[in-house]
């Protein structure tokens, strides 16, 4: 697996400071949700989806300059409703130029012989589908760029394993593979990543944490490295496992 440890060159600094537009999932809560108001304090456009709309009403909202972005309910895991989303991205003409696959679930703890199969499927489903989903119906809309950044959201129980998590454990891991994969595919000038965002005070963390969770940085904190390092990124990357 290629580590790399991430540091930001002049040009790179340079190119992070031009308005981006970076499309997120799983926008309307825990990461996606502090990283989406991140960028948008820093005058980038953000296209969101998730499959609450209350939340996403209620980000639209909070958002710097509400009126420049483009959150859409949208359930990854449904290959039809991502190929919604591309159509309107294509028909509004905003072209994502980072995209963020940072919707995911993770199954109630318990051994993989106690997981319902419904529950697995749905990790399966959002974590790993999910992500294909979006490659399939973005990457052709990005290549006449002929440049684009896309990050893919693993976990360090992508790169080891944890008892009772073991659906979650599996969808990361293949995050990795895909992840490295679909580097190798992409023409120059892009780059396709796979990022530990680390140990984080969300939903997620909670259900298996417990109150535990809570000695954890918050999803406010990590968006402030988290939003840097990611428009810092650059073709340079492509095929990295990331850690922040």
């Amino acid at each position: 697996m290629i580590t790399a440890s991430f540091s930001v060159s002049n040009k790179a600094a340079a190119a992070a400071a031009a308005a981006k537009t970076v499309l997120i999932t799983g926008v309307s809560r825990g990461l996606g949700r502090s990283l989406a108001l991140e960028l948008s304090k820093r005058g980038h456009t953000v296209i969101g989806c998730s499959r609450s709309q209350d939340k996403l009403n209620s980000l639209q909202s909070e958002l710097s300059s509400p009126d420049r972005h483009l959150l859409l309910n949208v359930d990854v895991s449904s290959n039809s409703s991502v190929e919604e989303l591309a159509r309107v991205v294509m028909e509004k003409k905003v072209v994502p130029d980072i995209i963020v696959n940072n919707a995911g679930t993770i199954n109630k703890n318990n051994r993989i012989w106690e997981v319902p199969v419904e529950e697995f499927d749905a990790v399966i489903d959002t974590n790993v589908k999910g992500i294909a989903n979006v490659l399939r119906h973005f990457i052709p809309l990005m290549i006449p760029k002929s440049r684009g950044i896309i990050v893919n959201m693993s976990s360090g129980w992508g790169r080891s394993g944890a008892a009772l998590v073991a659906p979650y454990c599996a969808s990361k891991w293949a995050v990795e593979g895909l992840s490295r994969a679909v580097a190798k595919e992409m023409p120059d000038g892009f780059a396709v990543v796979a990022l530990s965002p680390g140990v984080i005070n969300t939903e997620m963390l909670q259900s298996c944490f417990g109150n535990s969770a809570s000695v954890y940085q918050t999803p406010e904190a990590w968006s402030l490295k988290a939003a840097t390092m990611i428009l810092n990124l650059t073709a340079a990357d492509n095929g990295a496992s990331l850690t922040i």
